[in-house]
């Protein structure tokens, strides 16, 4: 569909119409808008794994009655 050809021919005629420092600042801030886009992604699935979590968590709970030994917080020793 697009060969090289083509390809420098619009960013030619690009470079003519924006000029460098627009052209510039127009990457970066398409740059930072997909990081920004690509982290939102990922704190949107973390955010969903940890819900995930705790209805495991909640149904292990009440199938079982009590909690796990792996799930059974012991306090840290003190030395007084």
């Amino acid at each position: 569909m697009f060969d090289s050809k083509m390809l420098l021919v619009i960013l030619a005629i690009a470079l003519v119409v924006f000029g460098t420092k627009r052209l510039r600042s127009i990457g970066s801030d398409l740059g930072a808008a997909v990081k920004g886009f690509k982290q939102a992604m990922n704190d949107g699935e973390s955010e969903e794994q940890i819900k995930q979590i705790k209805q495991d968590k909640d149904a292990d709970f009440a199938a079982g009655g009590a909690p796990r030994e792996a799930e059974v917080k012991v306090p840290p020793k003190t030395n007084a």
